[in-house]
């Protein structure tokens, strides 16, 4: 039974900081591609960040400088480190894991599994 679980989310207010979790359960990530989306009320999922089995990252341009994506194997837990959030950074946000190899890019990578979502509310 694969399962994703996030955590961490909440409400700051614009220019704060906010750190997302994602644990995983039923398979180790570390051979997996893993990503973070997020979806607006009224928009599209969007692919945020992605971080490849050899641990190389990628970000969409919105949040290029801005977030980081990491992970911890010994945890099988991934994380998402938001710096210098805005009010359109406010949306659900997902973890996902790529398990059938090929591209590991926000815009790109084939998702497996999603958790959840916790949610990120930046008030300006």
């Amino acid at each position: 039974q694969v399962q994703l679980v996030e955590s961490g989310g909440g409400s700051v207010q614009a220019g704060g900081s906010l750190r997302i979790s994602c644990v995983a359960s039923g398979y180790s990530m570390s051979t997996y591609c893993m990503g973070w989306f997020r979806q607006a009320p009224g928009k599209e999922r969007e692919g945020v960040a992605a971080i490849d089995s050899d641990g190389s990252t990628s970000y969409a341009d919105s949040v290029k400088g801005r977030f980081t994506i990491s992970k911890d194997h010994a945890k099988n837990t991934l994380f998402l480190q938001m710096n210098s959030l805005k009010p359109e950074d406010t949306a659900m946000y997902y973890c996902a894991a790529g398990p059938g190899g090929g591209s590991c890019h926000p815009h790109s990578m084939g998702v497996g599994y999603w958790g959840q979502g916790t949610q990120v509310t930046v008030s300006s």
